[in-house]
């Protein structure tokens, strides 16, 4: 194991302390000399570490104190939440308390886009969404579904139809929405606790009305937004399950029940 993987692994390890309030803001964190000693390094190494985690937004360096861990939570930005959110799943409320923050995100993002180009002049050309549609199903259909690959290519969907939008700032949130999804196999699996199928079928849906010479009608507008607040709650549901987390009965609904709902749409 290089040098490099050490320093990486042993500034993950305290950052988890952090992250999971084992270390509380304002506390000070071992010191050079303790690190050494615990994780069995040298002190240049463990100076490293210590470097690195202040790279990471994780902690403060005060002269003649040592360094002190900051309020991550209230001061972070994007790229500490992606690192908190990783490195809190061994606190599974913890973890699907910024899931769930990170579901509302998504969902205003996806939702707008979906319904701001649904009213546009839509001038993306259409074959351009089948292929990566007929991309989805093909995928959609294997014996074990490529999760992450199926995500990749949704949000995709998404940063085109923002970009024809011309929303550069709500793309720019997806791709890091994107970005601490993917670090966390438990979030991505949760996209689909409902059938890939059914993630085709509202897409082949979604191309239908965006072709159609009519649109869709107000009260469809609305199902659809109720169908995909349904989705959410699934999902946030199913994440709870896989990180341990017991879920009430009813949480979940049945994929059955769900592609009826969309079917009638």
């Amino acid at each position: 194991m290089g040098a490099q993987t050490v320093v990486a692994d042993v500034a993950d390890e305290i950052a988890r302390r952090v992250a999971t309030g084992e270390y509380a803001p304002g506390d000070l964190i071992p010191s050079v000399r303790q690190v050494a000693e615990e994780f069995g390094m040298n002190r240049a190494t463990a100076q490293l570490v210590l470097g690195r985690l202040e790279s990471y937004g994780f902690v403060d360096a005060h002269r003649g104190r040592g360094f002190t861990v900051r309020d991550v939570r209230l001061a972070g930005g994007v790229d500490v939440y992606r690192r908190l959110f990783r490195l809190s799943m061994p606190a599974p409320e913890l973890a699907a308390e910024m899931f769930r923050n990170i579901l509302i995100v998504e969902r205003a993002i996806v939702l707008e886009a979906l319904l701001d180009y649904t009213e546009s002049e839509r001038a993306i050309p259409s074959q351009e969404l089948h292929a990566t549609v007929d991309e989805l199903e093909t995928l959609a259909r294997a014996t074990e579904p490529d999760h992450v690959r199926l995500l990749e290519l949704e949000i995709g969907l998404v940063r085109t139809l923002l970009s024809e939008l011309g929303h550069s700032m709500q793309r720019a949130v997806l791709n890091s929405v994107g970005e601490t999804l993917f670090e966390v196999p438990e979030a991505v699996d949760a996209f689909f606790a409902a059938s890939a199928d059914l993630h085709v079928l509202v897409w082949r849906a979604l191309l239908a009305v965006w072709e159609s010479e009519t649109g869709p009608s107000e009260a469809q507008l609305s199902l659809f937004e109720d169908l995909f607040g349904m989705y959410h709650d699934k999902v946030e549901a199913r994440f709870a399950e896989l990180t341990g987390l017991a879920v009430e009965s009813g949480a979940l609904a049945s994929d059955s029940g769900t592609q009826s709902h969309a079917a009638t749409a």
